[in-house]
């Protein structure tokens, strides 16, 4: 019997140890980048909220469209609304439901800084917006302007943050440090007193007449 001749068999392919640890890591490291993408899409979509003075200046110009003699009471109500609600939003205190009078016979009770330094741009605003809204008195354009403007630098220069005040009770513990002057002073009065005192000690000379007398 002739033996069976079989054709000569190519290289066997053998995985690598590597290969399967490198794509559990590629996966891995695929679903990681698409959830980091999910998480910043979903981010840029949400609305970044708004700051009470943002808020504030977004109303304004909105109602510029009602600045207009026709309209000058529904400017007035809505320019003064908006500054009252910036205030109770901004500074934590009732402005909305009180009467002009009421509410700044409360901001001389105010330890708010700002308010109190802005209580006389304040009160000239929130009457005349009570004049055009309960008193019938028309506006002219340039009248509005002049409103809107006032609303827009009260709501600017409040907006900035307080600086903070000093502790004044760490300045007033603190000793003022000598002058040269004084201490120079004290140090010649301190040597006066001492040659007084050495001169009073030492007993008086006894003239020689009264020893040879004696």
């Amino acid at each position: 019997m002739t033996p069976d001749i079989h054709d000569i068999r190519g290289p066997k392919f053998i995985m690598p140890w590597w290969l399967i640890p490198a794509g559990i890591a590629v996966v891995v490291l695929v679903a990681v980048l698409g959830w980091a993408l999910w998480r910043w899409w979903k981010a840029r979509r949400r609305p970044r909220v708004l700051l009470p003075f943002e808020v504030a200046l977004e109303r304004l110009e909105a109602i510029r469209t009602l600045m207009e003699p026709a309209t000058a009471r529904e400017f007035s109500t809505a320019v003064s609304d908006i500054v009252r609600n910036y205030i109770e939003q901004r500074f934590l205190v009732t402005a909305t439901h009180l009467t002009t009078e009421e509410f700044l016979r409360d901001l001389l009770a105010s330890s708010n800084a700002s308010l109190v330094e802005n209580r006389a741009l304040l009160s000239e605003f929130l009457h005349q917006c009570d004049l055009v809204k309960f008193a019938g008195i028309s506006l002219t354009r340039e009248n509005m302007e002049s409103l809107h403007r006032s609303a827009r630098v009260f709501v600017t220069e409040t907006s900035k943050p307080e600086p903070a005040a000093k502790p004044a009770a760490a300045t007033a513990a603190t000793p003022a440090a000598p002058t040269a002057a004084a201490a120079s002073t004290a140090a010649a009065n301190a040597t006066a007193a001492v040659t007084v005192t050495a001169t009073a000690a030492k007993p008086a000379a006894v003239p020689p007449s009264t020893l040879i007398s004696k």
